[in-house]
């Protein structure tokens, strides 16, 4: 009879050695995959092409497609204008009036200061 407890009392023993390897064991586990997930989550975040870096870059997607539409009406505009002046005479005239001071022949200009330069 003496020998059944001792049987008892080791494998409740072992038992109890077996569940603190399997905490020490999960414990290790777990520690390693949050310090993993921990750092990705950074890396993902602050990384050199993390998501900070993206929306910087979109940003930055969005104003220089701004300035590109903005710079191809200014291409269109200024297209037109080059046509006009070498195909349309009143354009033409209106132009060398307005941008030279220019006239016709026996034709007077007067020149009137503004009231806000005095």
């Amino acid at each position: 009879m003496k020998g059944m407890p001792r049987k008892k009392f080791r494998t409740v023993n072992l038992r109890q050695q077996v569940n603190a390897e399997r905490k020490r064991n999960n414990l290790i586990f777990f520690t390693f995959t949050g310090v993993a997930l921990l750092y990705l989550g950074i890396t993902l975040l602050t990384g050199e092409n993390g998501l900070m870096k993206y929306l910087e870059l979109q940003k930055t997607q969005q104003k220089l497609t701004a300035e590109i539409v903005t710079l191809d009406q200014q291409n269109k505009q200024l297209k037109k204008q080059v046509d006009a002046l070498k195909n349309d005479p009143f354009y033409i005239e209106k132009s060398a009036r307005e941008e030279f001071g220019l006239a016709k022949k026996n034709e007077l200009i007067f020149q009137f200061e503004d009231a806000r330069k005095k």
